[in-house]
């Protein structure tokens, strides 16, 4: 469907021959496979050597010493491993609901009318974009975050901040994500498009994050793990409202012109509030179960870390259950 959306499908050279679609069709699912093997391959190649998911060693402990603290580069190289462990889990949600989330944005669909066009083929697809996107995207964010950390910035203002830099630096990636999510063409040319409202949406979401986050943490003082998940999850639909007059206007910027709804037709209230209700909910929930499910992540990632064949065979049955399910 991606790739003939808007493009139109090739005819076969030869028509005549009958096999010829279903040798086509194996092939599709052939190149799926091993573009999900060579993924996981590199889930275990990227975490295997990520000190953020290697224990302590013995030596410092045996002697009694007491370890150094973190410089600067520590703390930012883990942040990246933790973001890379974090950016796995998300991927697997992100390639569920990022296709309705942006069906909802942009076309208006409503809920049953974007869910009605989820299919396994396009989400374990799209799966193959969220990965290596998010590989990118989420260690870039706690990179930069942990670096403002060592400013003497507020938290808001941090956020307003790191917003800023990781829209400039990360929104080519963001709008090729966001194309192969619609199964649009790729079209470099168009990979800052939308910049001043995305920059505007980011700025305003991450001084939401700091300003909700401090808010509710204070307040609620969550002493659970869970709770913590919780308020995280309240944090990001708040932040998700706040900056959703931003993102209306990239939704509306980002319409292809052939199918461009007019102003007032697009930012009807009802649009408005299914656009922004449904995406904050969605969003909220995903990354809270995102930061219930990485820690487990972690443990599994240590686990395949030690037993490495273990984990090739794990990816081996999980690309074949793909394949299988792909016919």
């Amino acid at each position: 469907q991606a790739l003939c959306e808007g493009r139109g499908c090739l005819p076969a050279p030869f028509p005549n021959r009958s096999g010829s679609a279903t040798n086509m069709a194996r092939s599709a699912r052939y190149g799926s496979g091993r573009a999900l093997l060579f993924v996981g391959v590199a889930v275990l190649c990227a975490l295997h050597g990520l000190p953020g998911l290697s224990p302590p060693g013995p030596a410092l402990a045996d002697a009694g010493e007491e370890a150094a603290p973190p410089s600067f580069i520590t703390k930012v190289v883990g942040a990246a491993a933790q973001g890379a462990t974090a950016a796995t889990v998300a991927a697997i949600l992100s390639a569920i609901t990022e296709p309705i989330v942006n069906r909802l944005l942009v076309k208006r669909m409503t809920f049953s009318q974007a869910y009605s066009e989820i299919t396994f083929k396009l989400v374990s697809n799209f799966f193959l974009t969220t990965f290596p996107t998010n590989m990118l995207k989420f260690p870039v964010f706690e990179v930069i975050n942990m670096a403002l950390s060592f400013t003497t910035l507020s938290g808001s203002v941090r956020g307003v901040v790191n917003g800023w830099l990781f829209c400039t630096i990360m929104l080519p990636v963001t709008n090729y994500r966001f194309r192969k999510s619609m199964g649009w063409e790729i079209n470099p040319a168009l990979l800052y498009q939308a910049y001043v409202p995305t920059v505007a949406r980011d700025i305003v979401y991450g001084w939401a994050r700091g300003f909700v986050g401090g808010a509710l943490g204070s307040a609620i003082a969550p002493e659970t793990f869970a709770g913590k998940a919780a308020v995280f999850g309240l944090v990001v639909f708040a932040a998700c409202i706040i900056s959703s007059p931003g993102n209306e206007w990239r939704g509306y910027t980002l319409q292809p012109p052939n199918k461009k709804l007019p102003f007032g037709e697009y930012f009807k209230p009802v649009n408005y509030v299914r656009s922004t209700g449904v995406g904050a909910t969605i969003m909220g929930i995903a990354l809270m179960v995102g930061m219930l499910a990485t820690p487990y992540a972690e443990m599994l990632f240590g686990y395949l870390k030690e037993h490495v064949f273990l984990g090739i065979g794990a990816l081996a049955v999980v690309v074949l259950a793909f394949r299988m399910l792909t016919k």
